[in-house]
């Protein structure tokens, strides 16, 4: 056995203790990615995605382009809830649930309890500022029944900003969630306003931005053609018989503000219509961002800018038009104006922008049809009459359907229980004879919503529109390329359809956001948890969509 000295020893229990206490250093945490100072969602109401792709070659460099050439851009996002309108799809776009969750049905139902009318930002408890308040206005989120990305930012960041603005009140209230400010265009006024909701008094910046009548400026304004008359070769001529005529005319050029002797509630109105409601609405913005400093104050803001005119454009004359074609192409120069601001406000390197529509549309049932397709439009009162008459006959009881409500037909439960009517019986003869109106492909009932089936087609589509609290008992599903309609002309949207949710989803911020197009299927419920992961947030409570991972 080998022999050790004292300090043998000792030098080798030093060693022992100096290796029991050395440990290796943990690794570097992972740098964290950056994080943007203002988050810029721009919405086209009622834009299809075939509208920007198929006129891309007629783009601006950098409106739409600025996306489709150095952003990341997913060609197949879709809606997947089937009652594809304004309101749904505005309640969807941040807080990533859809109205089974959220609430939000439509733009308007019934209450099934009292058959009477609901305005999805509607709430008799607050009045606009400085403009008059109808019956019905759009003054506050009440009824929407989850939180967005900016109530998430705002409870973590009280400093933080949300702002959401639209000519549309439903286009500004429900991207700005419960604890943002929405501003929206005033159409008797030309000015843009709040609520009660939100705040006392208007801020100074606002009211001054109303001072200067800037609606105004557009009176007798000419909205032109924007490219040679070869280049609408691709789209239907001007003044089809199923355009609408009334407004500012159902041709190019057109004046808004003709044979009008001064700006009024019918010019506020009409501008709406044209590429100037757009315009007005990104010099709101603009004013906006300057104002509230946004994305300038060392915290995170979001702004929303829901742009109405195109939805407007296109239930007028259809998405086949010329007008609608020009309408989208004045509105890429509009954005390429706006981009290139934000870019020298706040900072090219500072800010992520996603644009999207909330819905998008089908074409004109005239234009359908003059190309051999089956299409038609399904007219709500006559349909109702012949409901109720078929039910009467049956039942010996008059008005048991209440009325078309969202995307269903209401029956009167109370009625038929006081007439001591078995309500399924009441069901099933309804359901039986709406299947026979033309245009009718589906109708699904209260209890098929509620259930499991994910087989039937279009079922699991408008189950994701049914929250059982507000909705109509019998939900319908019209035929491809007809419409709900209650004029003769123009077109519209609402169905589960490729047409009707097949929409942008488009992304840019170098940094923050790679490039390239995206083929993979995607829904529209992936962009508030994909904005809340580039923000590094947690997605909203509620969301049914997941982080499409977007960083470079």
């Amino acid at each position: 056995m080998p022999m050790f000295t004292r300090r043998h020893l000792l030098g080798l229990a030093l060693a022992a203790a100096l290796s029991a206490c050395s440990t290796t250093p943990p690794p570097a945490a992972a740098p964290q990615p950056p994080r943007p100072k203002l988050i810029v969602l721009v919405a086209i109401d009622g834009l299809p995605i075939r509208q920007v792709t198929g006129y891309r070659d007629q783009l601006a460099p950098d409106g739409f382009a600025r996306f489709l050439d150095h952003g990341r851009w997913f060609s197949d996002a879709h809606y997947e809830h089937g009652h594809t309108v304004t309101a749904a799809g505005h309640s969807i776009m941040l807080s990533g649930a859809y109205p089974q969750r959220s609430g939000i049905i439509s733009n308007e139902w019934r209450d099934p309890a009292t058959g009477a009318p609901v305005y999805n930002t509607g709430d008799a408890d607050y009045t606009y500022l400085d403009n008059p308040t109808k019956p019905l206005s759009g003054t506050s989120p009440r009824n929407l029944k989850v939180e967005t990305l900016g109530d998430v930012l705002r409870t973590r960041s009280p400093a933080s900003k949300v702002i959401g603005i639209s000519g549309k009140d439903r286009g500004a209230i429900l991207p700005a969630g419960h604890k943002g400010t929405a501003y929206m265009y005033m159409g008797e006024t030309g000015q843009f306003s709040s609520s009660t909701y939100y705040m006392a008094a208007l801020p100074q910046w606002v009211k001054d931005f109303n001072a200067a009548k800037p609606a105004d400026a557009f009176f007798k304004k000419t909205w032109a053609p924007l490219l040679p008359e070869s280049a609408y070769a691709r789209s239907a001529p001007d003044g089809q018989p199923w355009y609408l005529a009334s407004g500012n005319g159902n041709r190019l050029p057109a004046i808004v503000g003709d044979k009008m002797d001064a700006p009024t509630p019918r010019f506020y109105e009409n501008l709406l219509a044209s590429p100037f409601g757009d315009e007005l609405t990104l010099a709101f913005a603009r004013a906006a961002v300057k104002n509230e400093q946004l994305g300038q104050r060392g915290v995170q803001d979001i702004l929303s800018v829901s742009l109405s005119s195109h939805d407007y454009v296109n239930h007028a004359f259809g998405p086949e038009s010329r007008l609608s074609h020009d309408h989208l192409l004045h509105l890429d120069r509009h954005l390429q104006a706006f981009f290139q601001f934000l870019d020298q406000e706040v900072g090219a390197g500072n800010y992520v922008l996603a644009l999207t529509a909330d819905h998008g549309f089908t074409d004109s049932p005239e234009w359908s049809a003059s190309k051999g397709l089956d299409a038609g439009r399904f007219a709500s009162a006559p349909s109702l009459a012949i409901v109720n008459t078929a039910l009467a006959a049956r039942f010996g009881v008059d008005k048991l359907a209440w009325g078309f409500s969202a995307a269903g037909l209401l029956l009167n439960e109370q009625l038929a229980a006081e007439k001591g009517l078995n309500f399924a019986d009441v069901q099933a003869a309804a359901r039986e004879e709406l299947l026979k109106l033309p245009g009718v492909a589906a109708v699904f009932t209260r209890e098929q919503l509620l259930g499991n089936d994910t087989t039937t087609p279009y079922l699991e589509a408008m189950r994701k529109s049914f929250d059982p609290t507000r909705a109509a008992q019998l939900q319908i599903v019209l035929k491809p390329n007809w419409i709900q309609s209650y004029r003769p002309t123009g077109s519209s949207h609402g169905s589960p359809y490729e047409v009707d949710n097949h929409v942008p989803l488009l992304f840019w911020g170098p940094g923050y956001v790679g490039q390239g197009e995206v083929k993979t299927r995607v829904q529209m419920a992936d962009l508030a948890p994909t904005l809340a992961g580039i923000a590094g947030l947690p997605a909203p409570a509620q969301a049914q969509g997941k982080d499409l991972q977007l960083r470079p």
